[in-house]
């Protein structure tokens, strides 16, 4: 009785031996290298800068709208200064009209009677105005700091996201492709990941 290691080790000689005789080159055959060429100017590689979030959340905090123009994105920078313009605009038409009416009632508190509410407002009136327009001013300056804020958060994660990989070797797509040997067709996603 023979072993089954004894077989297995005679195939694995057999194998082996008809392996050898397999590299023996045809006289019309080319020879490929296996090994994929890529030409060196078709990879562009870019350094990750880990600073450049910081410099452009920096450049925004320091001027509105200089992150943006850091981080290349121009379109940006009048819709950050008319955001924030207009928050500052209404803080100071509510500031003026909050003057406005507290000077009157301090007018009226002394004893004048030439302010330019005198018959159209009451003293109440004139409180409450002041009570609104205080509220709406405090508004627009809490406001004017979030839409700041929101400008430098902006250019920090456009600053993140542009340094984002996006090149085709990193990518997702669908698949179909039609099998002719069953008659098919399949379908799914091809996840490709090169180095």
């Amino acid at each position: 009785m023979i072993n089954k290691g004894f077989y297995c080790l005679l195939a694995c000689l057999f194998s082996l031996l008809f392996s050898f005789s397999q590299t023996k080159k045809d006289s019309t055959s080319i020879d490929i290298e296996e090994s994929p060429i890529i030409a060196n100017e078709t990879l562009i590689k870019t350094e990750i800068d880990p600073l450049r979030p910081a410099k452009a959340a920096f450049y925004s905090a320091v001027l509105p709208g200089l992150g943006q123009a850091y981080n290349k994105k121009y379109w940006k920078i009048p819709i950050v200064w008319g955001a924030i313009g207009a928050g500052i605009y209404f803080y100071v038409r509510n500031d003026n009209q909050f003057n406005r009416y507290r000077d009157a009632y301090k007018s009226r508190l002394a004893g004048f009677k030439d302010d330019e509410f005198f018959n159209v407002i009451s003293d109440d009136g004139l409180v409450r105005a002041q009570e609104q327009f205080r509220r709406n001013k405090e508004m627009s300056l809490l406001i004017t700091f979030g839409l700041y804020a929101l400008n430098i958060i902006d250019a920090n994660i456009d600053a993140h996201l542009l340094q984002f990989n996006v090149d085709e070797n990193l990518s997702l797509s669908p698949h179909y492709q039609y099998n002719q040997l069953e008659n098919t067709s399949d379908l799914g996603l091809t996840l490709n990941f090169k180095f």
